[in-house]
């Protein structure tokens, strides 16, 4: 009766491991795959906020939604994964309804209309990538596990307790990892 092991594919969650704590671009973070090929994979983590809100970055846009560290790669640039394709040309699908990118014209207009609700869209800071078989070798040394993503509205988890409650689905040794203080020391 073994786990099947789920391989990455975009639309996928990749959860890190309790095991790397040490790895502070990607301690306790929860990633959402939007892209998985032979040759790259690409995400952008869900659950580690930042201080900034949109119109901090492009104050041309009168919009208070929060920004997202959704990366190490390319800090600099803006990314969005949204489920308004149908204001957004050009967004690219990745699963279950959740779209990646389109028209930035288009989205500062619909923003500033106040047509897109903070629980429709998501805004990142860089991004994280993984080059040909990087993903597939952090798997094989237990840096993550991949999950479904089963949540109807990833634009709305609790932060705070999104990596727990995943250690928690998981079950098992998972279970006492999601209640470890953040902080632990290893010996």
């Amino acid at each position: 009766m073994g786990m099947s092991i789920l391989k990455p594919k975009k639309g996928r969650l990749l959860i890190a491991e309790p095991s790397i704590l040490n790895d502070h671009s990607f301690k306790r973070s929860i990633i959402l795959l939007t892209e998985h090929s032979k040759t790259n994979s690409l995400g952008f983590i869900l659950n580690r906020p930042l201080h900034y809100k949109l119109s901090d970055l492009v104050p041309e846009i009168d919009c208070d939604f929060r920004v997202y560290q959704g990366g190490p790669v390319e800090q600099d640039n803006l990314y969005f994964i949204h489920k308004a394709p149908e204001l957004l040309p050009n967004s690219i699908e990745v699963s279950n309804g959740i779209y990646w990118g389109g028209n930035f014209e288009c989205l500062k207009e619909h923003l500033n209309e106040h047509k897109i609700d903070s629980s429709d869209i998501r805004f990142f800071l860089g991004y994280s990538g993984w080059g040909e078989n990087q993903l597939e070798n952090e798997l094989e040394t237990n840096s993550w596990f991949i999950a479904e993503n089963k949540h109807p509205n990833l634009f709305v988890i609790n932060e705070e307790t999104f990596w727990k409650d995943q250690l928690l689905e998981k079950g098992g040794e998972y279970q006492i990892w999601a209640n470890a203080p953040s902080d632990i020391q290893m010996n």
